[in-house]
């Protein structure tokens, strides 16, 4: 016998029980202002000296007359709430998730990412250009006449002009700053990224099982299929490709695959839901440290 109760049923039955104890507590409090109204139908005197004594002397005013059956329903609410609240089942949502959801129809080819590039060689140095050299005659030695230069006691020696020295030249200018080494972007590693989760069972086979369903669960359960391929009748598979930092975190996510109707642009928010949600992957590993690793996730969309 299933006694399950869904949350639901379980507010409707409390809803329920409200609305009949409020009923009830107005029903009795007009007849308790009736009996009021109306005071005692037999003339009897003025109440005795005890609380039995006017009970027995006035009935009618007798507010205790109905208080075993208030007590016997009030149980029953409590007994009735309690099974209740114990046949609560909570029942989790179902995620469609087409089959083979991980699986691509072809291979794509994707322009490998761009890491540091070795800077160019330099160009080669222009070919030498061999110059004839004329035929040079040999002048005749020419005389030389010299000059006396003796000096005296008497004579008088200028010292030659002093030049004034140049300006030193400009400073060279600062060399350019280095360019920022940009890590290698792996696409398969040893340890491949994972999901978050599945970090508590013990091979590394079932972790990746594992991280694959909720990956897939938490796609499928927020992609919202747009009116505009519904209303076409668009199906296909959109192929989303991201960067996983070291960190775990999702970046550089873009369409390589798209299938048109708003299609790629409903499985990219659906990617950056991600990082929105403060999601961190489990980083890929290679030789034990963590790298950046390219992810392709497939995203299908059919209709039911």
């Amino acid at each position: 016998m299933d006694l399950s109760v869904t949350g639901g049923t379980l507010g409707g039955f409390v809803l329920a029980i409200g609305v009949g104890i409020i009923a009830l507590i107005l029903v009795m409090k007009s007849v308790y202002a009736k009996r009021a109204a109306s005071g005692p139908s037999n003339g009897a005197g003025a109440a005795g000296n005890s609380p039995m004594e006017a009970r027995t002397k006035y009935p009618w005013a007798d507010v205790f007359k109905f208080s075993g059956t208030f007590f016997n329903l009030g149980l029953v609410l409590a007994l009735g709430l309690t099974v209740l609240a114990f046949s609560w089942t909570q029942f989790e949502e179902k995620v469609f998730i087409p089959d083979d959801a991980l699986t691509l129809d072809e291979e794509i080819e994707i322009e490998p990412p761009r890491t540091a590039e070795p800077p160019p060689p330099p160009p080669p140095p222009p070919p030498p250009v061999i110059e004839e050299v004329p035929d040079e005659t040999v002048l005749e030695e020419e005389e030389v006449e010299f000059v006396d230069q003796s000096v005296d006691e008497a004579s008088v020696v200028e010292a030659p002009p002093v030049k004034a020295a140049a300006p030193p030249p400009p400073p060279p200018p600062p060399p350019p700053p280095p360019k920022e080494d940009v890590e290698e972007i792996f696409k398969v590693v040893e340890d491949m990224p994972r999901f978050p989760g599945c970090e508590d069972l013990p091979t590394k086979e079932e972790k990746k099982q594992c991280a694959d369903k909720k990956m897939l669960e938490f796609i499928y359960k927020n992609i919202k299929y747009p009116a505009i391929a519904r209303e076409n009748g668009v199906e296909g598979t959109v192929v989303v490709q991201f960067v996983v930092e070291k960190d775990g975190s999702v970046k550089d996510a873009k369409v390589v695959r798209d299938i048109g109707a708003q299609c790629g642009q409903e499985a990219m928010r659906v990617v950056n839901m991600m990082n929105d949600q403060g999601i961190k992957w489990v980083p890929g590993k290679q030789r034990g440290r963590p790298v950046r690793v390219q992810f392709n996730l497939p995203v299908k969309f059919r209709l039911e």
